[in-house]
């Protein structure tokens, strides 16, 4: 290999890699309080940047249909500044309705089950009373054995103000540290929600200075790479986000109308709760099916039976018509791999590894397809 000067970069800044790894594995404590350091300054901007994303969905929709039609004879269209603050606006005020109806119909229907469910369970407790006392009075020898029972009270009360002088202290210290962490994250989420609002409002022009510093720091050909991916991820996404949501009205609409029809209890509250968990791709409506079942099943065992068995019958439906053709269409990926994302993602981080490696999974898709078929056209051969 030639020594010229860009060789020269090259090797010192492999040089330079190496050094700051086998440093970084010398001292891996430090490294992770520095990466922990890090990672508590960048994530409040993370997490705007994601709530940018989503929110952007409805906006740029409510943008496109509300302020960009023909503007008739004699009036004057508004400026494109004042569309984008006002479709954020309404962004902003129907996420706001949309929770605070939701509140409005889970919380006191959900307070109410409870309430009943007590209810319940206090008339079971005193019918189990006169069971217990009869059962005690056919048994003799378990009295015998209750009244053999010997408890030193001493011990035990002492053993109790230990427990709270030691305790004291314990409650006092997690208090302190709850406290801290919640205006730790109010903090955070105010950052987040503001950054989120920056980046909706300025994101064409955020955009082109992110490509501007790419293609000033990267070669034209991988700069021009990353831009191509990171439009396809926006796609990708944007269509993932759309289409989980179409999913779940549509999930929520199909329970509540069956339940009504079959008058069922709390067809309303179920299938809004329903419609939320199933936000969650392919098991998110499971949660909504516990729920809902111990919701029935405080007014009638019977009924809660019969709606298990509705959700299984529906949820059939769900995973094999309408989540894979919605979802799945709308990233692009088929329908066995739909599955297979959300199975690693839920096996490697949860609930949100199922929401991300779909559309993450699909611009794997995607770029692995683009590589095969240009290898194929390369080597001239034709597969059928």
């Amino acid at each position: 290999m030639e020594l010229n000067r860009t060789n020269m970069k090259k090797i010192a800044a492999l040089i330079a890699f190496a050094v700051l790894l086998l440093v970084g594995m010398q001292h891996l404590d430090k490294a992770a309080a520095a990466l922990g350091f890090l990672w508590s300054i960048v994530s409040p901007l993370l997490l705007g940047g994601a709530l940018a994303f989503v929110l952007n969905v409805p906006m740029r929709f409510l943008e496109k249909t509300l302020f960009s039609r023909p503007v008739r004879a004699g009036r004057r269209s508004l400026s494109p500044a004042l569309a984008r603050a006002l479709s954020l606006l309404l962004t902003f005020i129907l996420a706001a309705v949309i929770l605070l109806l939701l509140v409005l119909v889970i919380v006191p229907q959900l307070a109410e089950s409870v309430s009943g469910l007590g209810t319940r369970i206090m008339d079971a407790f005193w019918r189990f009373v006169p069971w217990a006392e009869e059962q005690f009075a056919a048994y003799p020898q378990m009295i015998q054995w209750l009244e053999s029972l010997t408890f030193d009270w001493e011990s035990l009360l002492a053993s109790t103000v230990d427990f709270v002088k030691n305790g004291f202290g314990s409650v006092l210290s997690s208090t302190i540290s709850a406290t801290r962490s919640i205006v730790s994250a109010l903090s955070s989420g105010f950052v987040s929600f503001v950054f989120a609002i920056y980046v909706l409002l300025q994101k064409e022009k955020l955009g082109l200075q992110c490509r501007k510093a790419l293609y000033a720091l990267l070669p034209q050909a991988p700069a021009g790479r990353i831009v191509e991916i990171c439009r396809l991820s926006h796609r990708v996404f944007s269509s993932f986000i759309t289409g989980q949501c179409v999913e779940a009205v549509i999930l929520g609409a199909m329970f509540f109308v069956t339940m009504t029809l079959l008058r069922m209890p709390y067809a309303l509250l179920v299938g809004c709760l329903i419609a939320v968990t199933a936000l969650v791709p392919i098991v998110g409506a499971f949660i909504g099916c516990a729920v809902g079942t111990f919701l029935i099943l405080v007014v009638s065992p019977m009924q809660a039976l019969f709606f298990v068995i509705l959700f299984l019958t529906l949820q059939q439906v769900e995973g094999n018509l309408v989540y894979p053709r919605v979802v799945g269409s709308s990233v692009g990926l088929p329908s066995i791999w739909v599955l297979a994302a959300v199975s690693l993602g839920g096996s490697l981080m949860g609930v949100m590894g199922m929401i991300l490696f779909i559309p993450l999974t699909s611009v794997a898709y995607t770029l692995f397809r683009e590589f095969v078929y240009r290898r194929l056209r390369e080597k001239g051969v034709r597969v059928e």
